[in-house]
């Protein structure tokens, strides 16, 4: 059977949340792999049309929360300057206009940029560990997440990772994930954007915003005890502590606005009949595309 083509709005910078699982059993990325994998993203996330907003490298898998933007907003000046730092002064030739447009139309690609850090990383791997064959598995997921609260409890849902294995019990202590890379290297090189979601976030200065997604992080996972606990949702507490298939197995996942008008451009990826749009429990006004079970 053949499977279901890849969701990809055209048009528009869009956010998605990217998940890829080694084939390995157990946990077979030790610290340095994860390092090396932190690079490989960090590098090629400075040549495609990427913005990073969150990652968080396992012991099996990572995600990636990653807004893709689109080429036609890229100079010609610009493909050339990204090509530099792709070439890596191997050749320090410059792009005639069909490389231009090959590149441009590769760098903006999805698929294109999870491909090169899979396989980049895949070669390292055997080598450095001596051995012959596959590192991971089936292709990505990937979710299309829409701003606002939705891309906020996404990036979340990605943080808490190291909290939900039992790895360490602040997130920001992790350092292969988004908070800890913030709080410990300071946001080091500007590899991530500072864009977390919420408007009130979005007028203060770098380190306060910082802080303040911290502090949100904390009380979404019920890390806030005393005063500061109260009115926190105690379901949504437990989407963040639990497994929850909404952020990794949704399809399309935010307001229901966006879910509509999104499902809309892709209906006839599905065979099945017209879906109805899902509320996801303790996620006020989220809505997902698809009814999941929860776990």
């Amino acid at each position: 059977m053949p499977r279901i083509a890849r969701m990809i709005v055209k048009g528009e910078p869009v956010v998605y949340h990217i998940i890829s699982r080694s084939v390995l059993d157990g946990y077979p990325l030790e610290d340095q792999d994860k390092d090396y994998l932190l690079d490989v993203i960090r590098w090629l996330s400075q040549v495609y049309f990427t913005e990073v907003l969150g990652f968080c490298i396992m012991g099996n898998h990572f995600h990636l929360l990653v807004r893709m933007h689109i080429a036609k907003t890229f100079s010609d000046r610009e493909i050339q300057k990204r090509y530099k730092i792709f070439d890596a002064g191997q050749t320090n030739e410059a792009l005639n206009k069909e490389r231009v447009l090959l590149f441009r139309k590769k760098w903006s690609n999805l698929s294109e940029y999870v491909r090169e850090i899979k396989q980049r990383f895949s070669r390292y791997y055997n080598k450095t560990h001596k051995r012959k064959g596959f590192f991971w598995a089936e292709r990505f997921k990937s979710v299309i997440v829409d701003n606002g609260e939705a891309l906020v409890h996404c990036l979340t849902y990605i943080d808490l990772n190291p909290i939900r294995a039992g790895l360490t019990k602040k997130p920001e202590d992790y350092r292969w994930c988004s908070l800890g890379y913030h709080i410990q290297t300071k946001n080091k090189e500007n590899f991530l954007s500072l864009d977390f979601g919420l408007k009130e976030f979005d007028s203060k200065p770098q380190r306060e915003r910082v802080r303040s997604y911290l502090k949100y992080v904390h009380q979404k996972a019920g890390l806030i005890k005393g005063k500061g606990a109260q009115g926190i949702d105690p379901l949504s507490t437990e989407r963040f502590r639990h497994r929850t298939r909404y952020f990794s197995d949704s399809g399309i996942i935010g307001k229901k606005e966006f879910v509509t008008r999104v499902y809309g451009d892709f209906k006839d990826y599905f065979q099945s009949r017209e879906k109805k749009l899902r509320t996801v429990r303790g996620l006020d006004g989220v809505y997902s595309l698809k009814r999941l079970s929860e776990k």
